[in-house]
């Protein structure tokens, strides 16, 4: 059992709420569910759509086919019946003119009885409760949905609206009902929910999307979790403002998109400088410039590897679902603090958007390593906050903790107290110092996620959140006799190699998956490992991989 609804309109119709309204019912139903959004940049009008897609089994993509399509207006009509199902249908109201669209169409009166409820903007709400019927879904499920969801005048005129579209039609295809047993949950609220986990206690950041709604959850939750939100004036302001709250002692985090961090460079080299544990993520959309506000791409790789100016000890890790995203987050802090630099997380539109339902996060799985040293620690008369040590690791303290001891910091070159210096020896000894962290650093390397058959003739890389695309057609060529698996890389700097030099023993064709124009993961691997790929799937027009796509594409360069 698997299906996909798409819901298409204008900016400004209620396709956000409409969907969120209909995922969590599907939810509360018990089923798996994936939701994805493509919107344009604008409040009002253009084409904007989301597909819920839903099954008794774990989901990791959309596909691009769609069972249902609610169309709002005749555009999502005219974009997207090419891509209905054999089985598909298109329900729309009766006012749009669908004369010369083939295919099953049900053509109904929803803005009419919308209008009978003297609000037509709850036509929406009735084209909801047509898909519940449709569906044989379970109308109490969806009343308490809406109860939750709204004030209790809106709740009342919306119910009215279910059940008028409920009472419309008649059911075709029964699915059920399972167990409701998963959260369902989106790749920024994730992300929020890992740094609170991991005791961040100081976030801030300019909203920038598609990473704002990660300063949006962190805002709505900060007084019961007693976090520090801040919306700062800039990104250049962000990222140095979490380097003195980190300073002070707590864990501190900010974020942006691309054009953002391009913005936080020079603060990034500073807290390579002065050594300053912070966690930054950058949520990617295509640029140069301000390129697709609302789109997807994977183009901020070799710049995340490489930003700020002089060399210094950094880690970056992308993100691959978000199940990851949570995990991933929280461990950033501990590396971050453990090693005393900047962990770099890196998601995008696609992740940050989508909703997905797995299962609840086990808290129990996530420790808070502070690696705040002791007073003990303290063996000459003056702290030495920049002492040499063998991993490159100095001992920290807090400011004001304790007596007699001042934590000293320094945009230029430092001796170990932290004073300005001018000494060519003391400068070697300490970019060394810097520099030795990366060697330690590789121990906390996770290897990439394996998907496929063991020993693959045909090894496909990739990363990020293509993770889930590549998973589901992996599996249906699996399925289909291929001798076919991939690695999808989370850690990526410093870059983990040993799985990748195991695999790449047999595969005869080694296939780069990823969405910007240049093969940026493929790039670092030759550069790491001197391995080419044969073969390269790139996308970069703003939108995602689905799960058919990659088997499509994937099937011609195997065929």
């Amino acid at each position: 059992m698997n299906y996909t609804i798409l819901i298409g309109g204008e900016a400004g119709q209620g396709i956000d709420t409409t969907a969120n309204l209909l995922a969590k019912i599907l939810k509360r139903h018990g089923f798996y569910v994936f939701s994805n959004s493509d919107y344009m940049s604008r409040i009002r009008g253009g084409h904007n759509f989301i597909q819920v897609r839903f099954s008794d089994k774990p989901l990791h993509s959309h596909i691009s086919k769609n069972d249902v399509i609610f169309a709002l207006n005749r555009e999502t009509i005219e974009i997207h019946s090419k891509n209905l199902t054999k089985i598909g249908i298109i329900i729309c109201d009766r006012n749009i003119d669908v004369e010369d669209i083939k295919g099953k169409i049900l053509v109904l009166p929803l803005l009419e009885k919308a209008k009978e409820l003297k609000n037509q903007r709850v036509f929406t709400t009735v084209g909801l409760g047509v898909i519940l019927k449709y569906f044989s879904l379970d109308i109490s499920i969806g009343e308490e949905v809406i109860v939750e969801e709204f004030n209790k005048e809106v709740a009342e005129i919306n119910l009215q609206a279910l059940k008028k579209g409920y009472e419309l039609v008649s059911t075709e295809i029964s699915v059920g009902k399972l167990e409701d047993k998963n959260i369902l949950i989106n790749g920024n609220q994730a992300v929020a929910l890992g740094a609170i986990a991991a005791g961040c206690k100081f976030y801030c950041g300019y909203p920038m999307t598609p990473s704002t709604g990660i300063l949006t959850f962190m805002s709505q939750h900060s007084n019961e979790m007693g976090i520090v939100v801040e919306q700062v004036e800039d990104e250049v302001a962000a990222l140095n403002m979490a380097l003195g709250a980190s300073y002070a002692g707590v864990r501190a985090m900010t974020g942006s998109s691309g054009g953002g961090f391009a913005l936080m460079v020079e603060a990034l080299s500073l807290a390579g400088m002065i050594e300053v544990p912070v966690v930054v993520i950058d949520v990617q959309r295509p640029a140069p410039a301000t390129g697709f506000p609302t789109r997807t791409e994977q183009a901020d790789l070799q710049f995340v590897i490489h930003a700020g100016h002089g060399e210094f000890t950094r880690m970056v890790i992308a993100l691959r679902d978000v199940e990851d995203a949570f995990y991933q987050t929280a461990r950033a802090f501990n590396i971050a603090e453990k090693y005393q630099i900047p962990v770099l997380l890196l998601s995008d539109q696609y992740l940050a958007d989508s909703l997905k339902t797995i299962a609840p996060f086990d808290f129990e799985k996530i420790s808070i390593e502070r690696y705040i040293s002791a007073e003990e620690v303290i063996t000459e008369e003056e702290y030495k906050r920049y002492k040499i040590t063998e991993t490159g690791v100095s001992p920290r303290i807090l400011p004001g903790k304790i007596p007699g001891q001042v934590v000293l910091v320094d945009s230029d070159e430092h001796d170990e107290e932290g004073h300005i210096t001018e000494s060519a020896e003391i400068r070697k000894a300490m970019v060394e110092k810097r520099l030795r962290k990366f060697e330690y650093l590789k121990e906390e390397l996770q290897e990439p996620w394996f998907v496929g058959e063991e020993n693959p003739e045909n090894l496909v890389i990739g990363w990020g959140s293509t993770y889930g695309p590549i998973k589901e057609a992996i599996e249906t060529l699996v399925e289909e006799g291929f001798s076919i698996g991939a690695l999808i890389f989370g850690d990526i700097w410093p870059l983990p190699t040993n799985r990748l030099l195991e695999f790449s023993k047999k595969a005869k064709k080694i296939i780069d998956i990823e969405q910007n124009a240049t093969g940026q993961l493929e790039k670092l691997i030759r550069q790491e490992t001197l391995m080419k790929a044969t073969h390269k799937i790139l996308k970069y027009d703003g939108r995602p991989f689905s799960s058919d796509e990659i088997y499509n594409k994937l099937k011609e360069v195997l065929t």
